[in-house]
């Protein structure tokens, strides 16, 4: 029988794999899921599973966190807007990243028109000073844009987060509880990250990690074509802004037109130690 720290593994990195595919499953069904595979777990572990993953937002209850209640929610601000233009709207958010024998989490900031990855951070803990430095690393290398979008967890609802958009002017916008679609740009960049690099390469370390998202947003940025942006890189978008800007519908039906068109941005990370589950 396997050492229950290598069956938690098996199982986020299933919840993990199938999240990433359909981002708006919630415990329910990924308890379907998983019984579908052979794994016979309840709701309440499959919480507690997806909170470690950072996906209780989309999976609420009981025992799942939720945005601090003392923490301002902001409107979602961008139903039906046309996106026209680079650094009109910046978008965040969090995703995990399994190792050989522990997890990370990894943020990163795009911007909306260009699917430019404009700065990345990893870290071994949810708590927003990461994603507070990614913000930063940003705005530093790229100026402010108009709207800034996350979801309505905890990192980005925080006064840490939300006093610098605030302080710059920056409108700030959330998707609605349980919407995992209206961040959709960042849901499809989670997808590529994973499916293009990570699952690929089976990274055993934090040190190997960063090389290697290094070396993946270098390439996304500035050589993988998007048939979304008319088979050019997002570098080539957001340099030269022109045709059509992306208009955004309701995200649930995952429909837009296509966007089109600075030298691609390295990322940074901060090398944490990696979370071990205990034996």
């Amino acid at each position: 029988m396997a050492e229950p720290d290598t069956v938690e593994l098996e199982l986020l990195a299933l919840i993990d794999a199938e999240y990433t595919r359909h981002p708006f499953y919630g415990s329910r069904k990924m308890v379907v899921y998983l019984g579908q595979l052979g794994h016979r777990v309840n709701r309440k572990r499959v919480q507690r599973l997806m909170g470690v993953l950072g996906l209780a937002g989309m999976a609420p209850g009981p025992d799942t966190s939720r945005p601090h209640p003392q923490h301002k929610v902001y409107p979602y601000l961008l139903r039906g807007m046309e996106i026209d233009r680079p650094n009109q709207v910046w978008s965040t958010d969090i995703t995990y990243i399994r190792l050989a024998r522990g997890f990370v989490y990894l943020v990163a900031v795009i911007d909306w028109y260009s699917r430019k990855v404009l700065a990345w951070r990893v870290s071994n803990t949810l708590d927003s000073g990461f994603c507070v430095d990614c913000l930063w690393q940003a705005l530093q290398a790229y100026g402010n844009p108009e709207i800034f979008n996350s979801d309505q967890g905890s990192q980005f609802t925080s006064e840490a987060f939300t006093e610098v958009l605030k302080g710059l002017g920056i409108d700030i916008s959330m998707d609605g509880r349980g919407r995992a679609l209206d961040n959709i740009f960042v849901e499809r960049l989670w997808r590529s990250v994973k499916y293009e690099d990570v699952y690929l390469k089976g990274y055993a370390s934090v040190p190997e990690l960063l090389l290697g998202l290094a070396d993946y947003f270098e390439f996304y940025n500035s050589e993988r074509f998007h048939q979304s942006l008319d088979y050019l890189t997002p570098d080539e978008v957001y340099r030269t802004a022109s045709g059509g800007g992306a208009k955004i519908v309701d995200k649930f039906s995952e429909k837009e037109t296509s966007p089109r068109k600075q030298k691609s941005n390295r990322g940074s990370a901060v090398p944490l130690q990696v979370i071990r589950l205990p034996s």
